[in-house]
Order: C-alpha cells, then sequence, then structure tokens
C-alpha cells in the first residue's frame, strides 16, 4: 500500500494527459447523441483539470503573505539578525490569521503532553507547529537539552554526524553543520544541513531562531542532498502544571518547523504523521536522561555553555513589528478584494471556449449540461 502511494506521488504530471488521450481514442461510444454526451463529460474534465491549474496561479499571491515569514528567514545570507526573530514571532506566537491550521494530534502521557497542527501553502513545505509541555521540567534544562549537539546522538538515532563550524562568544550565534539520517520506507538516505541558530530572552523565556544557511567553505555537492530551505523555530517558558499546585514547575516548548528534503509532499507528510509520536517520547525518554545527568554532576558540553549567552529581547520592537505584519496583512487583503473585483475571471472563458468547441450549444442535451456544470463550477 505505501508503495502504490508513492508510486502515485512520484508519477509525472503528463501520465494524465496520455491516460485522457487513450480514453478519447478507445472509449468515444458510436451515435451522434451518445457522441456529444460523452463528449460533454470528457470537456467537464478537461476543464476542472484548467480550472485548478488557473487556479493555482491565482492562489499563489494570495499564499504569498501567509508564507513570505518563512521565504525571508531561508533566503537571507546571514545568520540570525533581530529581525528574523520579529518576523518569525508572527508565528511562534499562532497569531497569523491567515493561516489555516490543521490539527493532526493531541496525546500525553503522565508527564507530557502534546498537541501539533499543520498548514499546508500552495507552494513550498508543509509547515508544522506544536505546543509539548514536559512537566518537572525548567526551561533553562530544556534550552540546554535543545542544544546539547555532544548528547543529541544518545536520544536522536537521526543525527549521524555534528560539528560546530563557528561561533560567536557575544551572542551566541552558531553555525552548526550536521549530516541526519531519514528513515523512509524501510530505508533511509542522508541529509546535510548547515544551521546558524541563536537564543533571545526576555523574562525568563527563552526565543530561539535555527534555519538554513549558506557557508561557501562547505561546497553543495550532488549527494548526499544539502537540505537548504529549513527553519525550527520555538519558544520556551515554564508553565502550570497540571497537577493543579498552581506551580509552575513545567516547561512549555511552541515550535514552528518546516524543511524541504527533495521528496515529494505527500510522502513526506505521511513520514511525519507515521513517526510524530514515536519521535515525541524519544524526545521525553532523551530529556529524563538528559535531567539525571544533570543531577548527577555531569559536565556541561560546550554546546550547552554556548546556549546560556542569549541576546536580552526588545519586546518594544517585537510588538512594533507585530503591528506592522497585521497592517500588511490587511493592505493585502485590499488588494486582493480589487483584483477580484475588476479583473476577468479567465476560467470561465476556458470553460465557455471548451463548451463551444464541443458543439454543446446546439442540442438541448448540450444546454443542460453546460448548464449544470457551470452551476457546480460556480460554487466552487
Amino acid at each position: 500500500m505505501i508503495g502504490l502511494l508513492i508510486g502515485w506521488s512520484w508519477r509525472p504530471r503528463w501520465t494524465g494527459l496520455v491516460y485522457l488521450g487513450l480514453r478519447f481514442l478507445c472509449t468515444v461510444p458510436p451515435g451522434f447523441g451518445a457522441r456529444r454526451v460523452w463528449l460533454a463529460f470528457t470537456a467537464l474534465s478537461v476543464c476542472r483539470t484548467l480550472w485548478s491549474r488557473l487556479g493555482s496561479s491565482d492562489k499563489k499571491s494570495e499564499e504569498s503573505g501567509e508564507t513570505e515569514a518563512i521565504s525571508r528567514v531561508s533566503d537571507t545570507e546571514d545568520t540570525e539578525k533581530e529581525q528574523d526573530l520579529e518576523h518569525l514571532l508572527h508565528l511562534l506566537e499562532a497569531e497569523n490569521a491567515n493561516m489555516e491550521w490543521q490539527s493532526m494530534m493531541d496525546k500525553s502521557t503522565p508527564n507530557v503532553s502534546y498537541q501539533a497542527w499543520r498548514h499546508e501553502p500552495q507552494s513550498g513545505p508543509v509547515v508544522y507547529r506544536s505546543r509539548t509541555v514536559f512537566e518537572d521540567a525548567t526551561p533553562e534544562t530544556v534550552r540546554d537539552f535543545f542544544w546539547d549537539d555532544e548528547f543529541r546522538p544518545k536520544w536522536d538515532p537521526m543525527l549521524a554526524y555534528f560539528k560546530t563550524l563557528e561561533e560567536d562568544p557575544n551572542t551566541g550565534t552558531t553555525i552548526v553543520h550536521w549530516i541526519k539520517k531519514v528513515f523512509l520506507c524501510f530505508s533511509f538516505f542522508c541529509c546535510i544541513y548547515i544551521i546558524g541558530r541563536r537564543i533571545w530572552e526576555s523574562e525568563k523565556k527563552y526565543y530561539a531562531v535555527t534555519k538554513g544557511v549558506p557557508y561557501p567553505a562547505l561546497p553543495k555537492r550532488d549527494k548526499p542532498r544539502r537540505v537548504e530551505i529549513y527553519f525550527s523555530s520555538w519558544i520556551i517558558k515554564a508553565v502550570e502544571s497540571r497537577k493543579g499546585d498552581g506551580q509552575l514547575s513545567a516547561c512549555e516548548v511552541s515550535l514552528v518547523h518546516c524543511e524541504d528534503m527533495g521528496i515529494p509532499k505527500d510522502v513526506a507528510k505521511l513520514g511525519v504523521r507515521h513517526g510524530m509520536w514515536g519521535a515525541v517520547k524519544k524526545l521525553n525518554s532523551g530529556l529524563r536522561s538528559y535531567q539525571t545527568a544533570r543531577k548527577a554532576g555531569a559536565a556541561l558540553s560546550l554546546s550547552a555553555q554556548i546556549a546560556r549567552i542569549t541576546t536580552k529581547l526588545n519586546m518594544d520592537v517585537a510588538e512594533t513589528s507585530r503591528v506592522d505584519e497585521e497592517e500588511r496583512g490587511r493592505d493585502m487583503e485590499k488588494a486582493r478584494r480589487r483584483k477580484d473585483q475588476f479583473s476577468v475571471d479567465w476560467k470561465l472563458i476556458v470553460v465557455g471556449g471548451v463548451a463551444l468547441a464541443c458543439g454543446l450549444h446546439s442540442s438541448a442535451i448540450g444546454k443542460a449540461l453546460m448548464f449544470g456544470a457551470a452551476q457546480r463550477l460556480a460554487r466552487r
């Protein structure tokens, strides 16, 4: 079943046109009236395909506002700047009203709870958002745990290699080189990541931006594939425990994650959904082992020490950025409405042209079919 799904996802797009042509040659029924009816349904099938293609070009402009935050942090040649964080706060705080989030999971155990959503833009990879609450954990410990590359292989089987390429002792900005094994359908392949990352702090809340960055000293190769579109940004803060004692003894991690590994979107979604809860349980188990090691007096690794070098976040700047984002969203919505009001709907012209070419206007059956098809397409 998985093989069929992957094969269907990777099929060339022109196979649909070949199938349509073969169906036309082999299945046209005899008889003048029957031929007209068959041509009507074939025309409707073609129109629906053209409708979706033309509609996708219209939706790309609408989606650009939703994915602007993602593309900007992925395309910049600099490592983490404050404007990257300001631009992402809108996503991390889940205040972007233009993005539709589909619920994926809501599970919990006695010491961890997990919720996940996803957003599918018209173009580009799927964006995932999650909220994880660890009981009996402090934000500082969770922050160090996420940054500790030396400890990560003990709980993350995907990390095959890591190396710190650059680090700034003043801001805590680092550039790291990862090679990860991606398991997919009983096999795996490797991906290379060059990641820039930095942590900000404000009132015991920690904000981290990690994203793919260029690094000329390590030129790209055909294999393993380098993942260039990548970001995984989070907020860590203390929250009230589920125990109901009123104590802030739990830690909440709000995460936004997006990457393009070069595999079909449907296959990637299947892999994420299949492995999501297992990854959360490994993450929780790794955190508990990390807590035990820290309590036993284990020394901090170099990467965990860098995690403690944070930049104080100016919340006034962040609030200004949020207002600017909302104003930009309102302007885009006004422009979109003006475009919809005065633009010509080329999709209806295509439908009418194909219908006329098929000769539907000359018969009562054709008129009825064309009228019904127009009504169905209008409702879409």
